[in-house]
């Protein structure tokens, strides 16, 4: 089991998934700060998601908008073996997510008047504003729906996963470019109109400015605190509230993980070519 998971094959598979993810998102990133500003700022219309890009630009400028994201397996196995990947990646990166949250959201024109603008000047100076003011806890804020989030990967590698089987069942054959980016789009197109109304609660509690619950119980607090922000989007904006900016999350995602899987699945092929295990990369 050991010699499978840190074998070459695995580092292989590992460093390709990573250039294709850090490629991905940086091309599709300001796609996320669009989605981002209409699920904070309750009080911005639902436009369309040029017409939300060109207003930060105008208002903020390009750069910030640019700058400122061995055995054949099985459905099930791909299930757990993403969420288990996904609860580490939560636990290590939240204090990340939250300052990027906020330096994100910094110098944002909000229509909510109740929204206090923050001021920090780099991501240190946001680390240590965070703790002094809020305390270190406040650094993972919104992990407990983000835990929950752990499940719009593991949806999203099972049926890219199962649609990848499909389309080589009883044919072993590298997947063309076309249709690995359709199959990236639809897993995870389907993931994220799934979980999207608890990554709108997410990002609300990474920007930190809530009424948190007194629960003496952090669990029971957290859910105290997560129904109230649900139930407070709804009743302000109706149950499409829950789902405001789904339009720049499904083209920014969607496109992300289609890139990512293509360039993935390219860079894995090309790599066991040259390694002369070309075969083996057809049997996956």
């Amino acid at each position: 089991m050991s010699d499978a998971v840190f074998s070459y094959e695995s580092l292989v598979h590992a460093l390709s998934g990573a250039m294709g993810s850090v490629t991905a998102m940086t091309v599709f990133f300001p796609l996320d700060t669009a989605r981002l500003r209409l699920q904070v700022d309750e009080n911005r219309k639902a436009k369309s998601t040029p017409a939300i890009l060109t207003e930060i630009i105008k208002e903020e400028g390009l750069l910030k908008a640019a700058w400122l994201k061995g055995k054949q397996s099985a459905p099930t196995s791909d299930l757990l073996i993403g969420i288990a990947a996904g609860v580490i990646n939560v636990l290590v990166t939240t204090p990340l997510w939250v300052v990027n949250t906020r330096l994100k959201l910094q110098g944002s024109k909000f229509r909510n008047a109740e929204i206090r603008p923050t001021n920090y000047s780099g991501i240190l100076d946001a680390f240590m504003q965070i703790i002094h003011d809020e305390g270190v806890g406040a650094l993972w804020n919104g992990t407990f729906p983000s835990l929950l989030l752990v499940l719009n990967p593991g949806i999203q590698f099972m049926i890219y996963e199962g649609l990848k089987r499909q389309l080589r069942r009883g044919v072993p054959r590298e997947l063309s470019s076309l249709e690995v980016f359709i199959i990236g789009a639809v897993a995870k197109a389907v993931a994220t109109t799934v979980t999207y109304p608890l990554q709108t609660i997410q990002s609300i509690l990474r920007f930190g400015q809530f009424n948190e619950s007194q629960e003496r119980s952090r669990l029971l607090s957290s859910l105290r605190t997560i129904k109230c922000l649900l139930a407070n989007r709804v009743r302000n904006s109706g149950m499409w509230g829950l789902f405001k900016g789904l339009e720049a999350k499904l083209l920014q995602t969607v496109l992300t993980a289609a890139l990512m899987f293509l360039l993935y699945e390219k860079i894995a092929s090309c790599t066991f070519r040259v390694m002369g295990m070309s075969n083996h990369y057809k049997k996956r």
